[in-house]
């Protein structure tokens, strides 16, 4: 190959390169071209994809927001509904002594008639000492208190409570108490009666065998007081023989009554109208007793469960007891025969009244005893059988100051089957 030949591959060869080189360019350039148009179009379309999500983004989350409040409320509604619903007391106390929480069964079981929510629980519960002891108690050791039973002073009927006292905890600090509380009172009722039911039982089987053989003695006694001859015997000696003969009247009308107290009473159950049959002993009681006695019978009353016969005795026996109280005291006898509400039990309540001198304190706790009397004419039976009677009816019986001065005595009996 000649310098020509040469000459012309060498211009060739750098043709062909610059060709290469321009096609590289050209295809650089087309496809910096398309991404520039594709950077175009996404920066002009992002703000709406933007806005477009944080609305989305927004609904979801008003909606996620409606749900829950929703739901708060029905839960809250749902908590109300069930504290509202409570058979039982719920009180709350917060650790500074203030009362978050005491629902309606709790105030009415309480007798705690103002909104009691926000207000120290001294104040609020100072009609149940024993609640704001047990409460304070588990403040103040932070101990749990279970199942304590009380009773409320000064409350007619007696109200008894089955307490259970916790500490209420916090994620930090203790927060409080939570205390739970039900009247238990019908429970202490029957706990009462079965004791007395077992007492009359064991003083009867005992009593019964001494009083017959005491009676036989005195009979005996009383046998050979009436053969002597008071005017065959010396002028001095005829009043010894008479002190015998009344002495022993007396102690076999002791020995009788007792014997009728510690005699098992055979009850013939049946409903018994007893409005029928508080007139019918008020009208046996007027003929009885002396001129001026005033027995009256105010309101009216259902049928109960009962025996009619024994249930007639134990009235005639408290209005009795009444006027010769009213007597002894020198005053003219007003007696009332009453009804007393009792809403949470189904139960009659009677209440008889005296305008006498009332029973002492000391002794309200003894008045039904055998032999325990505050007369000294009296034998101490009376109310004795009274007690006795009303026990075999699974009723109750108390005595407290009447509104009229003197005693009071209410009976609560059960009421007939059906419709109160």
């Amino acid at each position: 190959m000649n310098q020509y030949g040469i000459a012309l591959f060498g211009l060739t060869a750098v043709v062909a390169g610059l060709f290469a080189l321009l096609v590289f360019a050209l295809v650089r350039f087309s496809a910096a071209v398309r991404r520039s148009r594709d950077d175009g179009r996404g920066r002009g379309a992002n703000p709406a994809v933007l806005s477009a999500a944080l609305h989305d983004a927004v609904v979801k989350l008003k909606s996620q927001e409606a749900e829950m409040r929703t739901r708060a409320d029905a839960f809250e509604q749902l908590s109300r509904d069930i504290v509202n619903s409570l058979t039982a007391g719920l009180l709350v106390v917060d650790r500074t002594g203030r009362i978050e929480i005491l629902n309606p069964a709790g105030r009415r079981m309480i007798g705690c008639d103002g909104e009691a929510d926000g207000a120290d629980y001294h104040t609020a519960l100072a009609s149940v000492p024993p609640l704001v002891a047990v409460v304070e108690e588990c403040l103040a050791t932070g101990t749990a208190v279970a199942r304590r039973a009380m009773q409320v002073p000064d409350r007619l009927p007696p109200l008894h409570l089955g307490v259970t006292v916790s500490p209420l905890r916090g994620e930090a600090a203790p927060r409080g108490v939570i205390c739970l509380f039900s009247d238990i009172s019908s429970v202490a009722e029957l706990e009462d009666q079965l004791r007395q039911k077992e007492t009359l039982a064991r003083l009867g089987e005992l009593a019964a065998g001494i009083a017959h053989e005491f009676r036989n003695g005195l009979a005996t006694i009383h046998g050979y007081s009436r053969l002597i001859d008071p005017h065959a015997l010396p002028g001095q000696y005829r009043p010894y023989v008479e002190g015998i003969r009344q002495e022993s009247d007396a102690l076999g009308k002791v020995v009788t009554e007792f014997l009728k107290f510690a005699r098992p009473e055979r009850i013939v159950m049946g409903t018994v109208d007893l409005d029928a049959l508080i007139r019918r002993v008020a009208d046996e009681m007027r003929l009885e007793v002396a001129d001026g006695t005033a027995i009256e019978v105010v309101d009216t009353f259902p049928s109960i469960a009962g025996d009619e016969v024994l249930l007639r005795q134990a009235l005639g026996n408290l209005i009795r007891n009444a006027v010769e109280a009213c007597d002894a005291a020198g005053v003219p006898p007003r007696i009332t025969i009453r009804r007393e509400a009792d809403e949470n039990h189904r139960a009659c309540r009677m209440a008889v009244d005296d305008n006498g001198p009332g029973i002492p304190e000391p002794a309200r706790d003894k008045i039904f005893q055998p032999f325990f009397t505050t007369r000294k004419e009296g034998t101490g039976m009376g109310l004795a059988i009274v007690q006795k009677i009303v026990v075999l009816h699974d009723g109750r019986i108390i005595t407290h100051q009447s509104p009229a001065g003197g005693a009071r005595f209410e009976i609560t009996l059960p009421l007939a089957a059906g419709p109160a």
